[in-house]
């Protein structure tokens, strides 16, 4: 481990810091660790930059970019920003006695926007909308870029559209943050500027099924930008490890000489409107033809959110203490857990219900029973009332209108979407969103063709291209990136193909063998597979 007039060039800094402050504290403030390998290498690319002198850090933390820049340039002068003052105090100590770091306890993203710099690096917070002042920040934004913003946009975009705005001529950014904004819809806003502004040069995409940091839930990407005249294109590089590092070092070594191991778009072939995984990733439905969206033959709702959980949820033993009649109960899935299986009936919900599982939904609005009152009353004294989600509804107990949906589907997967059939025609809280068939008389598709299609592996390959990845292998999908997913075109079958695949899958409703599942898939593969 190397030093610097007495300060740790490593990670031992972070790590003494990671064993001594709470994780609390540093999920609370979004403290996850640049790894020194990845800092030293956002670094280098700043280095490229012969008139570096100027350099700002505007989520500085404990200072890795900056000992890693002292270690290999001692002639510049970095302005550091930070907002949490117990990190900010272990800071001021480690670089006590240098005149090189200019420290700030001052919030970044109100400050410092007449300043340019020579350089910009950053692992900037990971925020959602309702984590940060997102109504302040974002009308700050506003009258600063000139452009309006998704209020659903996390905070980490907003700190690298600052810096780019206070780019020098020939100045070079290098930022670390979550790949999410890639292929989200409040990231489209933020690709635009990227392509408006010329200045995006690399994004390297780490492997999804590796974490960066540590103890956290995300899929990283790095991202590099350059205000000079260099290069009219840009280059998406995909690392399956660590161990690949030595990709981007000969990228920045090479610059502004193209790479023949990355996939280079000129900024007018980049869509902002679209998913740019479909950039960097080879998509499924390439292999398939006669493709529609999936909203043409159902549309997808998330489930019920109730702004709290432990409250709106009953099981029977609940339901007694405060003698809650079932009548004001709404039957519902509280817990992907507990569905086991493709098809859920009301024998199973019965079995849940029995073995005192939460599988009810308090659905207090319009009764005047005295029992209700006092629940109701016991959730104004806890304030419950007054949370994110039920101050903004009337009365504050009622439910969100949803029916029940005959097809469920999972939001997070690791193995590929389920798709659960709701034989027991009951409702369900977010751990899946809602499928509504959009099936009339004139498709002459059935519900059990669509769900028939939509258990076998060809339909999730599919619909995988729209998913978002987090780390480990784990997969996420918001209702639009379903209804807006592929689908093969289920009209192209032929009538008696429709009806052989029906015949399988009531086969497979009766056995659960899932063969039959696996025919139904062939029968697919050989009516849209291109290779056919």
């Amino acid at each position: 481990m190397n030093s610097l007039n007495g300060r740790i060039i490593g990670s031992a800094v972070e790590t003494e810091y990671s064993k001594s402050i709470s994780l609390e504290h540093r999920k609370k403030f979004a403290q996850f660790f640049t790894p020194i390998s990845i800092a030293e290498l956002m670094v280098r690319w700043l280095m490229g930059n012969k008139n570096l002198k100027t350099v700002l850090e505007p989520a500085f933390g404990l200072g890795i970019f900056s000992r890693a820049l002292l270690a290999k340039k001692n002639d510049i002068q970095i302005n550091g920003f930070e907002i949490d003052d117990i990190i900010f105090t272990q800071a001021k100590k480690e670089f006590a006695g240098t005149e090189k770091i200019n420290l700030l306890l001052e919030d970044y993203m109100f400050n410092d926007w007449d300043n340019k710099y020579d350089g910009i690096i950053c692992n900037p917070p990971y925020f959602k909308f309702h984590d940060y002042d997102n109504k302040n920040i974002l009308t700050e934004f506003e009258k600063r870029l000139k452009c309006k913003l998704n209020g659903f946009t996390n905070l980490y975009t907003l700190f690298l559209l600052k810096s780019i705005c206070q780019l020098k001529f020939n100045g070079r950014c290098a930022y670390i943050v979550p790949s999410e904004f890639l292929n989200s819809d409040y990231g489209k806003l933020v690709k635009r500027h990227l392509i408006e502004t010329g200045s995006l040069r690399h994004i390297i995409v780490f492997n999804f099924e590796e974490n960066v940091f540590e103890d956290a839930l995300t899929t990283a990407s790095i991202i590099l930008c350059a205000k000079d005249n260099k290069m009219k294109k840009m280059q998406f590089t995909n690392i399956r490890s660590i161990n690949e590092l030595s990709i981007v070092e000969k990228l920045i070594t090479d610059y502004p000489n193209l790479s023949v191991e990355s996939t280079t778009y000129s900024f007018l072939e980049l869509n902002p409107d679209i998913k740019w995984k479909t950039y960097y990733q080879r998509q499924n439905a390439y292999n398939f033809k006669n493709l529609i969206a999936f909203s043409a033959y159902a549309k997808v709702v998330r489930g019920i959110a109730t702004g709290n959980n432990n409250y709106f949820t009953f099981n029977i033993a609940k339901a007694q203490k405060y003698k809650i009649d079932e009548r004001f109960l709404l039957p519902c899935i509280c817990k992907a857990i507990d569905v086991k299986g493709n098809n859920f009936s009301y024998s199973d919900f019965e079995k849940l219900k029995n073995s005192n599982k939460n599988v009810f939904l308090l659905n207090a609005v319009n009764t005047k029973d005295e029992n209700v009152a006092r629940y109701l009353q016991k959730g104004q004294d806890e304030n419950i009332d007054k949370k994110f989600l039920t101050a903004s509804r009337h009365p504050w107990y009622s439910l969100e209108k949803r029916f029940p949906s005959p097809i469920w589907v999972s939001v997070f997967n690791r193995t590929g979407l389920r798709f659960i059939r709701n034989e027991a025609n009951i409702f369900n809280l977010t751990t899946f969103h809602c499928v509504y068939p959009q099936i009339d008389i004139f498709t002459n598709i059935s519900v059990d063709l669509l769900f028939a299609y939509l258990l076998t592996d060809t339909a999730r390959q599919i619909f995988e291209d729209n998913s978002r990845e987090y780390g480990n292998g784990l997969q996420k999908f918001e209702p639009n990136d379903l209804n807006k997913g592929k689908i093969l075109d289920l009209e192209k079958l032929s009538k008696s193909t429709k009806e052989t695949i029906i015949d399988s899958y009531q086969n497979y409703s009766r056995t659960d063998d899932r063969q039959y599942i696996n025919k139904i898939d062939i029968i697919f593969q050989e009516e849209f597979n291109k290779r056919f």
